[in-house]
């Protein structure tokens, strides 16, 4: 058996919970967690007053599968938990 953890912004959790549905996984735990990715410092207007958003809601989502699917319901997670975009690329990406 493997743990997998993936940490994802809240809008994708349907996503997540159809396909892995799917492909016959069951059992999925949910939390609900702060962090930061490139939206990092971002400012905000609150109020009428501006403050700088360290930390954003995110989800951790937790699955114990089979060593035989693992691979499987990596990719499935990749594919459609990515909010990464090519318009983003890094300058340093090959």
């Amino acid at each position: 058996m493997r743990k997998i953890e993936c940490i994802t912004r809240p809008f994708i959790l349907d996503k997540v919970e159809e396909a892995l549905s799917n492909i016959g996984v069951r059992g999925v735990r949910v939390s609900e967690v702060l962090g930061f990715g490139r939206s990092r410092g971002h400012t905000e207007l609150y109020r009428t007053s501006e403050r700088t958003i360290e930390f954003g809601p995110k989800l951790k989502i937790e699955i114990v599968v089979a060593e035989e699917i693992v691979d499987e319901v990596v990719e499935v997670i990749k594919q459609v938990a990515s909010t990464f975009r090519t318009d983003q690329v890094p300058s340093t990406a090959t």
